[in-house]
């Protein structure tokens, strides 16, 4: 019996009624694990033991093998039972219980990561925790039992000292999460120019990206040095974005046979990639290569976003149209497996000819460049695929052509990783609005198509119109029942980029009413920002705002540049304000540590002059819409906006004259506009045209 059916022949425990992917990977491991939630708590308190609270996500590699080397061994199990209560968390739906306890972890050990592994006094408050802990010692690191046995003895011997800890640390977590609302620090130009160059300072000359090993595509960064570039005229900026996104597709990173990004790369070069495939990456990736291609106008980064596209409408949307939520890094228990070639599987796969070519094209050799070190059984001279040859012409280019089809179809016989099959709201709304963009600007109608799908069925599963309610995670038929600002304000992104990609008023309707809700939930129209859960959300310790723009960008940076973009689109000086003082709320941190906040960065920016607004005026259906809304979304003006003349937009949009034969444009910065226009390359001047506020 292979291990996988000797752990599910085990009766389940409490998880195996959870719809969590990560929680059912836990269901039949020997420890009496419980979800999150009320339950836990009142054994915790009841029985006087403290909580283990483990947290990860199932395509974490190291989740997997901490799974493997520790919670599969029953005499941990037994342990567990016998001296905790142990609850297990999906951080991807719950990021508001991680993001506490991340901090806790970081703010004690100075790093943080998944596996997170946290233990907490009955009434939840946090007085150890780590990340990966190893089944026996290693490297400076206990044995996850040895950790246990001191945390026991500690707690009958010194549970006072423990309590009293937990309590001070708890305090330091709810320190940490208030702001100033009396912040009067200033935020501007001086701001927008200072991030740029300290962006720059840590930009790679040589391989890209920005910091060294690990490195992270983090595509806020590169999106608001674009921004940057384009405002103060630095070319040096610009240039650095584009060779990252040129290594980055080059690298290991970018799957070169099947499309799409892994989520880093462990080394500097983009060479070796961490395999697990994140639905958010690629959306905000997605995003950037459509920036880098309208800016540069080079087909090459449009292939890249083309090819993304092509991946997650391939391998990353359900039939009812909803987007997956990421793919593993392992396949049969070993990361990489799936996408990695030795040179003897490509010799009995290949022609000579094709062989050639694949070898010189990808850099393939017998020793490989892989190789994984966290499985006991290494496989070896692996192959991950790079570009280190692109310029092959001619004969070669049909052989590389013909050999990539042949592996395509080997590697489609191979065990797939995992894939998490959930579906986010917040990464969905992601993505419809990055596909809204690649469908118009590459002129590809399926991605318009699939963004519209999406909008749909989140309109029809995930939100209840009578009380303005949207719902984080929907699988197998059920949607959970979790408050997050991200849900609203992703998904507020998202369709506003569906609606400056369609002029559907449908979809803009949709985007006000997901305001509205955003604002009464989750708004402190006292001191500013945005709250990351509402009022009620239970048992957590601390309410926060988050404002730190990692992999993902942050609810209230979302949230702001949403809301600003909208409030031009729909003249809501409410929303204007709303997003004003979200800003204004963070803005020390824009000055002193731009590093945190570069999404934020772009609210700023997009705050420094009047958007430019042009208004197509006529049936948002025609043809002529659509050449036109091309020509707009064809010009890098990030700071612009494009509405039609139905549904709730400005009340100035619905007083513009409609000539019945086709669509005009209106080209308006404020209240003047000028002369109406069927001609596309008097719209792109208008866009390309700078204006005496923007720049020094």
């Amino acid at each position: 019996m292979s291990s996988e059916n000797a752990k599910t022949s085990r009766p389940a425990n409490r998880l195996g009624q959870e719809k969590s992917p990560y929680l059912l990977q836990h269901a039949h491991n020997p420890v009496d694990w419980h979800p999150w939630g009320e339950e836990a708590f009142a054994r915790a308190k009841a029985e006087s033991k403290p909580v283990f609270l483990s947290i990860g996500y199932s395509t974490c590699h190291w989740c997997h093998v901490m799974e493997r080397e520790v919670f599969e061994d029953a005499a941990t199990g037994a342990y567990l039972k016998e001296h905790f209560i142990s609850i297990k968390v999906d951080r991807e739906e719950r990021p508001d219980v991680d993001r506490i306890y991340m901090s806790f972890v970081q703010i004690t050990t100075g790093s943080g990561g998944w596996p997170l592994n946290v233990f907490l006094t009955p009434d939840l408050k946090p007085f150890y925790g780590g990340t990966y802990f190893p089944p026996e010692p290693r490297h400076g690191r206990p044995s996850f039992r040895q950790l246990l046995e001191r945390i026991v003895e500690l707690w009958g011997q010194r549970r006072t000292e423990l309590v009293e800890s937990a309590e001070e640390l708890t305090g330091r977590l709810r320190a940490m999460a208030q702001q100033d609302p009396g912040n009067s620090f200033p935020a501007g130009l001086r701001e927008l120019e200072g991030a740029g160059q300290t962006f720059l300072g840590e930009f790679d000359p040589v391989h890209g990206g920005f910091g060294g090993a690990p490195k992270f595509p983090r595509p806020s960064q590169p999106l608001f040095l674009l921004r940057y570039a384009h405002r103060f005229g630095d070319a040096m900026a610009k240039d650095a974005v584009v060779m990252t996104c040129d290594r980055m597709a080059a690298g290991g990173m970018y799957d070169q046979l099947g499309d799409g990004f892994a989520r880093y790369s462990v080394d500097e070069r983009w060479l070796v990639p961490h395999f697990e495939k994140m639905l958010y990456d690629n959306a905000q990736l997605l995003q950037l290569y459509l920036d880098v291609h309208v800016l540069t106008g080079d087909a090459r980064h449009g292939e890249v976003a083309r090819g993304i596209a092509r991946y997650v409408l391939r391998d990353m949307m359900s039939t009812e149209g909803g987007f997956y939520s990421a793919e593993d890094a392992d396949s049969e228990g070993q990361e990489g497996k799936f996408y990695c070639w030795t040179k003897a599987e490509l010799s009995a796969a290949l022609t000579p000819g094709e062989l050639e070519a694949c070898t010189v094209h990808y850099g393939i050799t017998e020793e490989g460049n892989f190789v994984d070190h966290s499985h006991p059984e290494p496989l070896r001279g692996l192959n991950v695929l790079s570009i280190v040859e692109p310029n092959l012409s001619g004969e070669h280019a049909v052989l590389l052509a013909n050999a990539r089809e042949k592996l395509m179809a080997l590697r489609a016989q191979r065990v797939r990783p995992h894939r998490d099959d959930k579906v986010l709201v917040s990464w969905n709304g992601m993505m419809l609005g990055a596909l809204a963009r690649a469908g118009v600007i590459l002129d590809e109608p399926a991605c318009v198509a699939a963004a519209n799908r999406n909008a749909d069925f989140i309109q029809t599963r995930m939100w209840d119109p009578a009380t303005g309610t949207l719902f984080h995670r929907w699988r197998e038929g059920e949607r959970d029942t979790v408050q997050l600002l991200d849900a609203y304000a992703n998904l507020l992104a998202g369709l506003t980029d569906l609606y400056e990609a369609t002029l559907d008023p449908r979809r803009l309707g949709f985007a006000v009413a997901v305001a509205e809700s955003m604002i009464r939930r989750f708004h402190d129209a006292e001191a500013g920002g945005f709250w990351q859960t509402t009022a009620d959300a239970p048992h957590l310790l601390v309410r926060s705002k988050e404002d730190y723009d990692g992999a993902e960008p942050s609810g209230n940076s979302v949230a702001a540049l949403a809301l600003l973009r909208l409030a031009a689109i729909c003249d809501r000086k409410d929303w204007r304000e709303a997003a004003e003082r979200t800003v204004r709320l963070f803005a020390q941190k824009l000055h002193q540590m731009p590093q945190a906040v570069p999404h934020l960065l772009l609210s700023l920016d997009f705050l420094q002059q009047e958007p430019k607004r042009v208004v197509l005026v006529g049936d948002w259906t025609c043809g002529s819409t659509a050449s036109l809304l091309r020509t707009v979304h064809g010009v890098f003006e990030p700071n612009r906006v494009v509405l039609g003349n139905h549904g709730p937009v400005e009340a100035f949009a619905k007083t513009l004259p409609v000539n019945e034969e086709f669509t005009r444009a209106f080209c308006c910065n404020g209240t003047a506009c000028e002369e109406p226009t069927r001609d596309r390359k008097r719209v792109r001047a208008f866009l390309e045209r700078r204006e005496p506020s923007e720049g020094r």
